[in-house]
């Protein structure tokens, strides 16, 4: 096992020079800058991550020139992210479904800091630059929300509006009684209002064809929205 986290120690709390440092643990100096070096390249600083073993440090530091280290402790990360994608399933709920069988796993603070890592590689091609004001994403949420109707006393279902900007993440959200046309265009109205203003370009992830007459009557666009100097329909997943 390599001392790294001791040659750490020393550089960074007790100011050591590397040939010092080279001396106190017994190593050569070319070790220590090796470790300084392998340090920048993971992503990490001093202090390090609380809950970082010296296992997890040494896979870190010396996986980032590709060099394997087999951990029977890591976890499937497709599996983690295919089971994000089910309903109400969160970060913390699958590293305690981890912990469950990895007795002496990962913390859940370096599972996390681990899934992120591995998803920021896998997901490069899927990234979008956002300019401020460019995008707002809107959509009504996939799930309804229950309520007590103060006037039957009977349980209906209330659609969730949201529009994110895609710069900043800025959110605006409010409840309708239905997902009818007027309560769409209601929705977005609000929503200027709250932001203040337009954005250049609103992206929904479906707009059925009925609304976009709405949006767009043939008189003033002809074919289509294609038509209109200006104005933009796009289609994308929300908070893309």
């Amino acid at each position: 096992m390599r001392r790294i986290r001791e040659i750490l120690r020393l550089k960074f709390e007790a100011g050591l020079s590397q040939r010092a440092i080279a001396r106190a643990i017994g190593v050569s100096n070319s070790t220590v800058s090796e470790a300084f070096s392998r340090l920048g390249e993971a992503g990490l600083s001093w202090p390090l991550p609380e809950g970082l073993g010296d296992a997890e440090l040494e896979a870190r530091l010396y996986r980032a020139r590709g060099r394997a280290v087999a951990d029977p402790r890591e976890p499937d990360w497709a599996g983690v992210q295919k089971k994000l994608s089910g309903k109400y399933v969160t970060l913390r709920l699958a590293w305690e479904e981890y912990g469950a069988v990895h007795e002496g796993g990962y913390g859940y603070s370096w599972f996390c800091e681990l899934y992120r890592a591995w998803q920021e590689r896998i997901d490069v091609v899927m990234r979008q630059e956002h300019k401020a004001g460019e995008k707002l994403f809107v959509d009504w949420a996939g799930k309804k929300l229950p309520y007590i109707d103060a006037g039957s006393g009977k349980e209906r279902q209330a659609s969730l509006f949201l529009a994110v900007l895609g710069a900043s993440n800025y959110t605006y959200a409010e409840v309708f009684a239905n997902e009818r046309t007027e309560s769409f265009l209601t929705a977005h109205v609000h929503a200027f209002e709250f932001l203040g203003g337009a954005p250049e370009l609103l992206v929904p992830d479906y707009v059925p064809r009925h609304i976009i007459r709405v949006m767009c009557p043939p008189a003033l666009c002809g074919r289509g929205p294609g038509n209109v100097p200006g104005l933009r329909v796009g289609r994308a997943q929300m908070g893309t």
